[in-house]
């Protein structure tokens, strides 16, 4: 997987491999908005190639209105980030993601 592939294409690649006839009864990828505003996204890691992995958090502040905090906990990777961060959160998923996976 590179770089290259469409942000979208890569993460839906990466949940529909983790889709085994149950992990997806139990796990999932979560999208809400904030009301600061802003995006929340939830990445389950459970019994997944990336459980047990840590992402310390990391914190990008440029406005009030242009941020991105990620972070790994209670295995799940976390993002929260600015009304306009949508695409920029997720591509921080996949760079961890594809740089710690075995």
């Amino acid at each position: 997987m590179s770089d290259a592939e469409p942000l979208l294409d890569w993460l839906q690649n990466w949940y529909a491999q983790q889709c085994d006839g149950d992990w997806e009864h139990e796990w999932g990828v979560k999208i809400a908005t904030l009301d600061n505003p802003g995006w929340t996204i939830e990445i389950d890691l459970e019994e997944t190639d990336l459980e047990g992995r840590t992402y310390t958090l990391q914190e990008i502040n440029r406005s009030t209105r242009d941020w991105v905090h990620t972070w790994t906990a209670e295995k799940t990777f976390h993002v929260t980030c600015g009304p306009g961060n949508l695409t920029e959160a997720p591509v921080l998923f996949r760079t961890w993601a594809t740089t710690t996976a075995s």
